[in-house]
């Protein structure tokens, strides 16, 4: 069984909530780091600790959620080692992990209703990265800061 992580704020709790139950159901196991109400919260207050758990190698992917997704992916993405993309259609999450070997799909909530967040993440997942020329341009993303 493969396990993912997911995380939202509280724009993206109900669309969270579907996606727990939707990812159970293909056999995931799933590590939910909150938020676990719609009261309002602070999106890196839930962006930290799923990174964190991407760059200890408990986890391989995430997903997070808010409602832009701008917030979740720019949070993520000053961590070491996280690739975050905001993703709205299918096609953007397929490259995400074509091309950028992205670890985290984010989904802007209030953007994209439930039916099209499963068909971003069933393109997401069925993506492979494929090296080559995208190994090269990765390898120039600085990791913990600077040039």
């Amino acid at each position: 069984m493969s396990k993912i992580g997911i995380a939202c704020d509280h724009a993206g709790y109900e669309m969270k909530e579907f996606l727990v139950g939707y990812l159970n159901a293909m056999g995931y196991e799933v590590l939910d780091f909150g938020t676990y109400s719609p009261e309002s919260v602070d999106y890196p207050d839930y962006a930290h600790p799923l990174a964190e758990a991407i760059e200890s190698g408990e986890l391989t992917q995430g997903i997070a959620l808010c409602g832009s997704g701008e917030g979740m992916a720019m949070t993520l993405n000053k961590h070491q080692g996280i690739r975050a993309g905001l993703c709205w259609q299918p096609e953007i999450a397929s490259l995400i992990r074509r091309h950028n070997n992205a670890n985290v799909v984010v989904l802007p909530a209030r953007f994209v209703d439930n039916d099209e967040a499963v068909k971003i993440l069933e393109a997401y997942f069925s993506a492979e990265f494929e090296g080559g020329r995208h190994e090269r341009r990765i390898a120039k993303i600085p990791v913990g800061g600077g040039k």
